[in-house]
């Protein structure tokens, strides 16, 4: 997950030179559910979803919806790296979210200073750059982070009973559904191979096969600990975007990597031994 959920930043930031934001969002969402759809349906697991529509929608807003706009807004301004690395913000956000749920698992106080080490890297990172970014995407980038970090505990609380194959390919469809008509209306009368083939992976690998992996994430480790993955995804962001698209790899990326990935293994193993976390 760290690394396929790594990759979008690039491939969003690539995929805007042709498309408007909605348009991107359907392009993402629209395949990926005619690609899952048939085989839900072929399993039965359509039917036993519609008591549960309304929890689906509500995912499918606060996790897709939404988040992928504003992600994809912000990336015209933001790069692709620091896009990424604002998105390790989830980790700490789900910490103080979760906190207040009483069904769901808790962080132990070393959780906690996993997460703190972990934003406080983030927080040299992007501190180099907020004067001369855009405010407005950062802000637009906390609502995504916010997004990302209650999409697993709908999951948790209310989805997990659930045919996972099913509410994924119904959320992809109901999210295409919300934004046809704004991309019918905005389609490009151009589109380069690479911007193609952008939108085919971000569809295909980071989308429909990234779903089914990250509901089988929050099955196996809870949804607290699975939003841990975001403090690994902006290395994976950094170095494509430096090494792909020529952005500046500065001194805050040089002290925070190792701050976040520090705050990673704490925040996912509550201190235990760094020999017992490789083999879970």
């Amino acid at each position: 997950m760290c690394l396929i959920w790594g990759i979008p930043y690039l491939l969003i930031r690539v995929a805007i030179r042709d498309l408007s934001p909605p348009t991107l969002v359907f392009a993402r969402t629209f395949p990926a559910a005619l690609l899952l759809l048939p085989f839900a349906r072929a399993g039965g697991q359509l039917r036993s979803l519609l008591h549960h529509f309304h929890w689906i929608v509500a995912f499918a807003i606060v996790e897709l919806a939404i988040p992928w706009l504003l992600l994809t807004r912000a990336e015209q301004h933001l790069t692709s790296s620091t896009a990424g690395l604002l998105i390790a913000s989830v980790p700490l956000i789900a910490a103080v979210v979760y906190r207040f749920s009483p069904e769901t698992d808790r962080l132990t106080g070393w959780h906690l200073v996993g997460l703190a080490i972990g934003f406080a890297g983030v927080t040299v990172l992007v501190g180099v750059d907020i004067g001369r970014s855009d405010m407005l995407a950062f802000v637009e980038m906390g609502v995504v982070a916010l997004g990302y970090s209650l999409g697993p505990l709908i999951i948790s609380r209310q989805l997990a009973d659930l045919p996972s194959l099913g509410v994924i390919s119904l959320a992809m469809g109901i999210t295409a559904l919300l934004y046809a008509p704004f991309a019918l209306t905005r389609i490009p009368h151009h589109v380069t191979a690479e911007v193609g083939w952008s939108v085919l992976t971000l569809s295909v690998i980071c989308t429909a096969l990234a779903f089914v992996t990250f509901f089988a994430l929050i099955a196996e480790i809870g949804p607290a600990r699975s939003t841990v993955i975001t403090y690994v995804n902006p290395a994976v962001a950094i170095l494509l975007g430096v090494t792909l698209l020529g952005e500046p790899f500065t001194v805050g990326i040089a002290v925070g990597f190792p701050l976040i990935l520090t705050g990673s293994v704490l925040a996912t193993t509550g201190g235990a031994k760094l020999g017992a976390w490789r083999t879970r």
